[in-house]
């Protein structure tokens, strides 16, 4: 893979020790404050980040970008725990959520990156879930997860998933993300990367969780036909202009290739 090119970031964003073949790849700065709460997405030109029940959705939209699968391990490195909805981790069953099943070529590096911020050799991963459906986690994963629900589906899951940690942090049918985010911190998660999907991260905007925002700019075209195929945008299911402005601050710009490599922040 060919280095990131950076076309822009201002001076004096929090910079992580980057081992030298990471920070050969990823020009400039790569940091986060100890607590802290950063989305990673990737988009196609007309907005659509998940293609529900379409195989491989993820590099479709992503166009197949080896450089979009390493800024998403190097994210996941840098984390304490990687936060998804149950929708996401239907839609990419073979996932494992961690920095060296996305880019296994730096594994050694990404490791080393993690031991140099004195985090576990492995990111938690926790799903937010309504507990309405079962679900199937990553092999070998029910260790290092954290499921965040209601108190109805913690009774529900509680059977199925042996192993796991299930939290239950709220009443009624929904999650509240607030409590999910304050359950993850009790327990020492305070970096959390937010992998998804629109509608969990649409959540925690309206919360006014989300810290950062990593948004990858793919060069392609999805389009939308909802009679034909469902196409979901970056937020789903909260309305926010005209009554609401959630406002960013443009913090980097990457180009590699075709592709955009775009840092916001959102606080």
């Amino acid at each position: 893979m060919e280095a990131l090119e950076l076309l822009g970031e201002p001076d004096g964003l929090p910079a992580f020790p980057l081992p030298a073949g990471l920070a050969g790849r990823y020009p400039g700065s790569l940091g986060f404050p100890e607590e802290w709460v950063y989305a990673n997405f990737v988009e196609t030109l007309d907005g659509v980040v998940a293609l529900p029940e379409v195989p491989r959705a993820n590099r479709l939209i992503a166009d197949a970008s080896d450089t979009d699968h390493f800024v998403m391990a190097l994210l996941r490195a840098c984390a304490h725990v990687v936060l998804v909805g149950s929708g996401t981790l239907r839609a990419s069953p073979s996932s494992k959520w961690l920095p060296e099943s996305v880019y296994p070529a730096a594994a050694a590096e990404l490791a080393e990156l993690r031991t140099a911020l004195g985090l576990d050799p492995q990111p938690r991963l926790a799903i937010v879930t309504g507990g309405r459906s079962s679900l199937a986690l990553p092999e070998g994963a029910a260790a290092r997860t954290t499921v965040l629900t209601t108190r109805a589906g913690a009774e529900r899951l509680g059977g199925e998933l042996p192993g796991v940690e299930i939290v239950p942090v709220s009443e009624g049918d929904e999650v509240d993300v607030r409590a999910a985010v304050a359950a993850l911190r009790e327990r020492g998660h305070a970096r959390i990367l937010s992998e998804g999907g629109p509608t969990v991260f649409a959540s925690c905007l309206r919360a006014g969780l989300i810290d950062e925002l990593f948004l990858t700019l793919s060069p392609v075209v999805a389009g939308r036909a909802p009679v034909v195929r469902e196409a979901l945008g970056l937020v789903e299911g909260e309305p926010f202009l005209p009554e609401t402005r959630v406002g960013a601050t443009l913090r980097g710009v990457r180009r590699s290739g075709s592709h955009l490599f775009l840092r916001y922040g959102l606080g």
